[in-house]
C-alpha cells in the first residue's frame, strides 16, 4: 500500500554480485524448487513484518518486515522540543500547532479538536529507533525469511482462524476473486490472526514519524503527516478518542495492520453490522484484505507465480531481472530469451516478472511472478513477503481441509 520504502532486489550492486552464481546455477539447475522449510521451534514467536503500507527494519537486509514489539512506556524527549528538557509532549512544540492547524484545514477538521488530540501526543524514540535500516552485511536468505513464518506457532493459529471463519473466507474468496487461502496467508504473516496487532500508541508513533523522523534513512515524514491526518479523519468519523487506539510502531492497525490511509479507502464493514472494526473484527478484516487485493489488480482464477528455469546466458538474465518485481515479459518473451517456464506457466496469458531470491551463500529461488504475485507485493514492497504469504496460505488451507476430513 504505496509504502515508504520500495523494497528493491534488482539492484546493479545485487545482480552484478550474483550473476557469477548464477552461472554456475543455471547449468545445474532443472526446475527450480521451493526449499523445504528448515526445523523451526515451536516456543519463540516470530516477530511480524510491517504490512500495509508502512515499512520497519528487518533481520534480513532489504527484506521490509514489521515488528510488533513491547509497549514504549517512557520515550525521550526529541532534540530541539521546546518546554521542560525532559518533556516528552508535542504541546508546547510550535511546529506540531502548525501541523494541527494544517491537518484541520486540508481534512475539514475542527481546529481545536484537532489541536487537543495533537497535544496530546508523546514522543516515542523506540518508534523512530526501529524505522531505521537493519544494520547492512548480512545476507538476505529466503530459507530463513519463510522459516519465520511458515512454522507451527502460524500455522496452527491459521487452522484455527481458518475453521472458525471458513464461510466468511470463501464468501470474500467469491465477492472479490481473491483466493481464501491468500487472506489467510496476509493475516497470518501480519499478526498470527489477531495475536499480535501491536501497543504503541497510534497518536503517538504517527506524530513522531511526522516531526521527528530519524535521520539514517530517507526522509518519510511527509508519509507519516498524511496518515496522521487520516487518521485524525477516521477518529472524528469513528467518533473515536485517537489516544485510546493502538498499533504497530508505524501506525498499523487491526488484524491486517493497514494504516489509517487505506482503512478510510479499502476497509469494508463485510460482517454487515454497520460499522468497520479491523481490530476486534475477524471478518471485517478478512474483507478488507481481499478488497485491497482486488483493488490492486488481483485477478481471479490466476496464480500468484510459475516454476522457471532461468537462462544460460547473462545478458539475458539481467534483462529479466531488469524490471524486477513488475510483471513485463510474455510468457514467450521469456522462452526467447532462453526460461524455461512449467507447463502452466507456458500457457499463461498474463505478463511475468523473474523475481529472484536469495537464499544466503546458497543458490537463489527464482520464480516467474504473474500480476497476482505484484499485488500482494503492493501490500508490502517485498518479494519475500509475498511468497510468504502465499505459502502460509497454501499450509494452512491444505492443514485445514486434512482435518476437515478426519472429522467424523
Amino acid at each position: 500500500m504505496n509504502p515508504p520504502v520500495p523494497h528493491r532486489q534488482s539492484s546493479h550492486l545485487f545482480r552484478a554480485s550474483l550473476l557469477a552464481m548464477l552461472s554456475a546455477l543455471v547449468g545445474a539447475c532443472s526446475t527450480p524448487r521451493t526449499p523445504s522449510p528448515p526445523p523451526v521451534a515451536s516456543a519463540p514467536v516470530p516477530s511480524e513484518p510491517q504490512g500495509a503500507h508502512a515499512r520497519g527494519p528487518s533481520n534480513d537486509p532489504g527484506v521490509i518486515t514489521k515488528g510488533i514489539v513491547t509497549p514504549d512506556i517512557q520515550g525521550q524527549a526529541p532534540k530541539g522540543m521546546s518546554g521542560s528538557p525532559t518533556s516528552d509532549s508535542y504541546a508546547s512544540r510550535d511546529d506540531a500547532r502548525v501541523l494541527a492547524a494544517d491537518i484541520a484545514n486540508k481534512m475539514v477538521l475542527d481546529p481545536q479538536w484537532t489541536w487537543n488530540a495533537v497535544a496530546k501526543a508523546r514522543y516515542r524514540e523506540s518508534a523512530a529507533r526501529l524505522m531505521l535500516p537493519a544494520p547492512v552485511g548480512t545476507a538476505k536468505n529466503w530459507g530463513v525469511y519463510r522459516s519465520r513464518f511458515v512454522e507451527p506457532i502460524r500455522v496452527k493459529a491459521g487452522v484455527n482462524f481458518w475453521r472458525a471463519h471458513e464461510t466468511e473466507l470463501k464468501r470474500a474468496e467469491s465477492t472479490y476473486g481473491v483466493p481464501a487461502s491468500i487472506i489467510a496467508g496476509v493475516l497470518g504473516v501480519e499478526t498470527i490472526y489477531g495475536r499480535q496487532t501491536g501497543n504503541f500508541r497510534v497518536l503517538d508513533v504517527l506524530t513522531t514519524l511526522s516531526l521527528d523522523f530519524p535521520k539514517g534513512r530517507s526522509d518519510r515524514s511527509e508519509f507519516f503527516r498524511s496518515e496522521l491526518a487520516h487518521f485524525l479523519k477516521l477518529c472524528q468519523e469513528q467518533g473515536t478518542e485517537p489516544e485510546t487506539v493502538l498499533g504497530s510502531y508505524a501506525g498499523a492497525i487491526g488484524l491486517p495492520q493497514f494504516m489509517p490511509s487505506s482503512i478510510r479507502r479499502f476497509a469494508v464493514d463485510f460482517d454487515g453490522d454497520g460499522h468497520i472494526d479491523l481490530l476486534r473484527s475477524p471478518v471485517d478484516a478478512i474483507g478488507s484484505v481481499a478488497h485491497y487485493l482486488s483493488q490492486h489488480g488481483w485477478r481471479a482464477q490466476w496464480p500468484a507465480y510459475f516454476d522457471i528455469k532461468p537462462p544460460q546466458d547473462e545478458q539475458a538474465l539481467a534483462k529479466l531481472l531488469a524490471p524486477d518485481i513488475l510483471p513485463s515479459f510474455s510468457a514467450s518473451d521469456m522462452k526467447a530469451l532462453g526460461a524455461s517456464l512449467s507447463d502452466s506457466g507456458q500457457n499463461h496469458l498474463g505478463q511475468l516478472a523473474m523475481v529472484l531470491l536469495q537464499n544466503g551463500n546458497d543458490a537463489p529461488t527464482m520464480i516467474a511472478g504473474t500480476d497476482n504475485f505484484y499485488a500482494i507485493t503492493r501490500y508490502n514492497q517485498s518479494s519475500y513477503y509475498a511468497l510468504a504469504v502465499i505459502q502460509l496460505g497454501e499450509v494452512v488451507s491444505r492443514e485445514a481441509s486434512r482435518q476437515n476430513t478426519q472429522t467424523p
